[in-house]
């Protein structure tokens, strides 16, 4: 388990709750901040630690930049709501607008990114081209790349992964959420084809309206409901270093590497273009509905056979509600990191920037992304089981949106006027 998440204290499961969400990482406690901030109750429950899986594992970018079009407008309004929480929720989220750079290392990387550009900027995003001498007032000292050219966003930023998610569960708390931690959900109460309730290892939990957030393990949970939803669980390597004195302060992706500086002074780095997909029962059962996904967003996605294949093989897909779930019998997931990947990642690294040459690798660890066939999460009721809204599918880059998609489906719960247009995010797409 990644040893430096923060902690939130846990509350008491009540009998009744307005809203109950389930998965406690930086979608669900964003989701749970939002509803307690309009008054209404919720309860969030998590079968492990708040923020304990990918929420705490990822890179800690929050960018508009290189997104899907359809994400854009959730992006932008996001990097607004991350400034507001850095200075009004009474803790540091480490957010801070350092920029993001994205490397074009031949021509053909530098149109791809010159025709994203021209589509995006109807959104009103912050990014430029840069070539030539523009680009290297912007490269970090001592870098030697030979780039064609590179996109620059320095309006996006950068949070602390490890920090964020409990900061913005303890903020939802003294808005009077609860946060209940160590308690699996096991499924839905449903009577006259609507959600009444949920079953916990800890008992009956009364409620109106549920929120499934829980990642990689959301496909499983709706199968118990007899509802399809096409997830693919992909392995992301990430290593941190030592604190290293000065170095860049822009996060930066090229094709075999990325980082970001920390707050700590050290660096997140990981291979940017090396994820694996753990063959699986659901591998085989939605592989046909992810190829473009896996080709388009991940670049490099390499298959790998291990032994999750047979348990998850005899993972039962349906069980009753008064016996264990597989939800108690893995409460954290957390996959070995790939030395191969992230060696590779450290050599092109070196090879580019000679200031990462001599880093101290700290930590490393790797986190599971659930990723859809499109690449675009689902931010939405699911309309034949009234009560029922899901928020998942965020295919590795939830975290910089988790803002903007807690307050968007706070929208859609309640019947305010939406954020953003949720039509992108609807689950009858699947």
């Amino acid at each position: 388990m990644y040893p430096q998440i923060e902690q939130v204290a846990s509350d008491k499961l009540p009998e009744s709750t307005e809203v109950a969400i389930i998965g406690g990482g930086i979608i669900g406690v964003s989701t749970a901040y939002w509803l307690a901030r309009r008054g209404i109750a919720v309860t969030l429950l998590e079968k492990g630690l708040v923020g304990a899986e990918q929420s705490s594992r990822n890179w800690g970018w929050c960018r508009s930049m290189g997104r899907d079009l359809a994400e854009i407008p959730l992006a932008m309004a996001s990097l607004h709501l991350w400034d507001a929480w850095q200075t009004h929720l009474g803790e540091d989220l480490g957010f801070r607008r350092s920029g993001v750079l994205y490397a074009c290392e031949n021509p053909r990387q530098l149109q791809q990114q010159a025709d994203w550009l021209q589509a995006a900027n109807a959104h009103g995003v912050h990014a430029r081209l840069l070539e030539g001498k523009e680009l290297l007032r912007v490269m970090p000292e001592g870098a030697a790349a030979s780039w064609s050219g590179a996109l620059h966003t320095p309006s996006d930023g950068r949070a602390e992964p490890h920090r964020a998610s409990a900061v913005i569960a303890r903020a939802a708390q003294r808005l009077g959420a609860r946060i209940v931690t160590g308690c699996a959900v096991r499924g839905l109460d449903i009577a006259a084809g609507k959600v009444i309730g949920l079953y916990s290892e800890r008992g009956r939990l009364r409620c109106s309206s549920v929120v499934l957030a829980g990642g990689a393990w959301s496909t499983l949970f709706c199968a118990n409901l007899g509802l399809r939803l096409p997830q693919l669980k992909v392995v992301a390597s990430v290593l941190r270093t030592a604190p290293m004195a000065g170095g860049p302060e822009l996060a930066v992706g090229a094709s075999r590497y990325a980082f970001r500086k920390r707050a700590d002074g050290g660096y997140t780095i990981a291979q940017r273009s090396g994820n694996l997909a753990p063959i699986t029962p659901d591998s085989f059962r939605y592989l046909s509905d992810f190829l473009p996904a896996l080709s388009q967003q991940f670049r490099e996605v390499r298959l790998r056979l291990d032994g999750r294949f047979l348990d998850e093989l005899r993972q039962p897909r349906h069980w009753e509600m008064d016996a264990e779930s597989p939800f108690e019998r893995c409460r954290v997931l957390d996959p070995q990191p790939s030395p191969a990947i992230l060696a590779e990642a450290r050599q092109a690294l070196a090879a580019a920037f000679p200031f990462f040459r001599q880093l101290r690798v700290e930590q490393t660890w790797a986190g599971v992304m659930d990723v859809t066939p499109d690449a675009i999460p689902v931010i939405s009721p699911v309309e034949k089981l009234p009560g029922l809204f899901l928020s998942t599918g965020y295919s590795g880059h939830g975290f910089g949106i988790a803002p903007g998609a807690g307050h968007l489906l706070a929208d859609l719960i309640d019947g305010s006027t939406p954020l953003v247009d949720p039509a992108p995010f609807a689950y009858s797409r699947l």
